[in-house]
């Protein structure tokens, strides 16, 4: 089995070449490049993704969008470990503080890099962006989940133990732990840190969702193994609690910030979910 620092060296190597590619591309126009998520505030493990932050000069061009997507496309095609992993989230000064548009760095990953960004190049312009509001975050992080959860094939995979215990540990685990951490960061206004965000969630709460969340930060190392009835057990009794939390809690924030439309999805969503 590969070592946690073999597997974060890893990381590190593919997030290098990847600014390398960066720096390739714009020149005298990359203000900064850092380091984002795990592998800058730590607990990267093999189902981590590579997280990187381009902040261009002022104004945005219309071929950066097409330029991120080719660097993108290139370190995919190296073959590397994590190659497939590689996100990158891109602006200028202007776009991440809201004097103008464009980019890609949506309210959580703007606070990310604001609070824990590791500068790998350039000048750091953190202390020049406005930090997004509880209610930014709470509405992206209600789309992304109606995007990334509120599927059939998601649903389905959830209300099925067994085949959820089946999974790989980068599926399994994130189904367990974005609910976790979608939570964490409507209730303190924090990054979602995985580890942070399941202490927040044992601390304040009580029963099978508990558990299912501390066996979810260690199944991010390695899955339960097929003969683990243990883990069906906890899945079974877990999920039901955990996304019953989390979508009931996120529902009646939407309504008090006059999101009625997403408050409904998720109303949706839950009924579908638990029936």
């Amino acid at each position: 089995m590969t070592s946690p620092s073999s597997i974060e060296a890893q990381g590190q190597e593919l997030l290098a070449a990847a600014l390398d590619l960066g720096r390739q591309t714009w020149r005298g126009r990359l203000v900064a490049g850092y380091a984002l998520g795990s592998l800058a505030h730590g607990g990267f493990s093999a189902v981590s993704d590579i997280d990187l932050g381009l902040v261009l000069s002022d104004p945005l061009l219309g071929s950066d969008h097409e330029d991120v997507a080719s660097l993108v496309e290139s370190i995919k095609a190296t073959n590397r470990p994590f190659a497939d992993r590689l996100s990158v989230f891109w602006g200028s000064v202007g776009s991440l503080s809201g004097a103008s548009q464009g980019g890609r760095f949506p309210p959580l990953d703007r606070l990310d890099l604001i609070k824990y960004g590791r500068l790998l190049t350039g000048i750091d312009v953190r202390g020049k962006l406005a930090a997004p509001t509880r209610k930014e975050l709470v509405v992206a992080g209600a789309e992304f989940a109606l995007w990334r959860l509120a599927n059939d094939e998601v649903v389905g995979k959830l209300k099925d133990p067994e085949s959820l215990a089946r999974s790989d540990p980068k599926t399994l685990t994130k189904l367990i732990l974005y609910p976790v951490r979608f939570m964490f960061t409507a209730r303190t206004g924090e990054v979602g840190r995985n580890e942070a965000a399941v202490e927040h969630f044992v601390r304040t709460t009580k029963g099978p969702a508990t558990t299912l969340a501390r066996l979810a930060l260690d199944w991010r190392n390695a899955g339960p193994v097929d003969s683990d009835a243990s883990a069906v057990t906890a899945i079974a009794t877990g999920v039901p609690a955990l996304y019953e939390e989390f979508l009931s809690d996120y529902e009646g924030r939407l309504r008090e910030y006059d999101r009625q439309d997403l408050a409904e999805a998720f109303g949706k969503w839950r009924e579908k979910l638990l029936a």
